[in-house]
């Protein structure tokens, strides 16, 4: 393995032809981003190239970014036991494209891959079984995602008359969730007794 993380990058660059788009190193640590066409081709690469060796998937999650036409980041980190190395993969994404799936590669991603799915929303082409798996069954939306309402859209609780679970819609009890300059949460416009002491400038 080449002796630096610069090195490496240069490396992979040469040996996968166009597929890596650019690489950054920060924090001790080498990110390489790669066009979504060509994820399984260097992934594949990444694990069986006697010079990297990256066998082991530890994670793959999702960044949202609402403001980028591709909103979404699938993010792959994967260590090399052999050769004391992590590096980190990072494919670009819509709500409609999906990435390939890489649990052939890696059955650790099957798990890593429904919750990116689950949380964000983030599609998965050929994986063996892509559905929810943090939510609750009907749950609607995708909660990481930066455009969820904070309060959601439906609260659960148990109804002891009913003896069971009871699925409702969300209740705002409190009268003022937006605050603007106008509001009264701001403070009183009037003098509040005590204040009357204090000096005015």
């Amino acid at each position: 393995m080449p002796d630096t993380k610069k090195e490496l990058a240069s490396y992979l660059s040469d040996a996968l032809d166009g597929a890596i788009l650019r690489s950054v190193v920060a924090f001790d640590e080498l990110t390489i981003f790669v066009d979504r066409a060509r994820l399984l081709d260097v992934l594949s690469f990444l694990r069986d190239d006697p010079r990297s060796q990256f066998s082991c998937m530890m994670d793959v999650c999702g960044v949202d970014y609402p403001g980028r036409l591709n909103r979404f980041d699938v993010v792959y980190h994967l260590l090399s036991p052999t050769q004391n190395e992590r590096i980190r993969v990072k494919v670009e994404t819509d709500e409609d494209t999906p990435v390939d799936s890489c649990v052939e590669l890696f059955p650790a991603a099957n798990w890593y891959e429904r919750e990116a799915y689950d949380l964000y929303g983030i599609l998965f082409d050929k994986h063996p079984d892509l559905r929810r798996i943090l939510t609750d069954y009907g749950f609607v939306g995708h909660p990481l995602r930066k455009d969820f309402p904070l309060t959601g859209y439906v609260e659960v609780r148990y109804d002891d008359e009913l003896k069971r679970v009871v699925y409702e819609p969300v209740k705002l009890a409190q009268e003022f969730r937006r605050f603007d300059d106008l509001s009264p949460w701001e403070g009183a416009d009037g003098v509040l007794p005590g204040d009357e002491k204090a000096s005015v400038e």
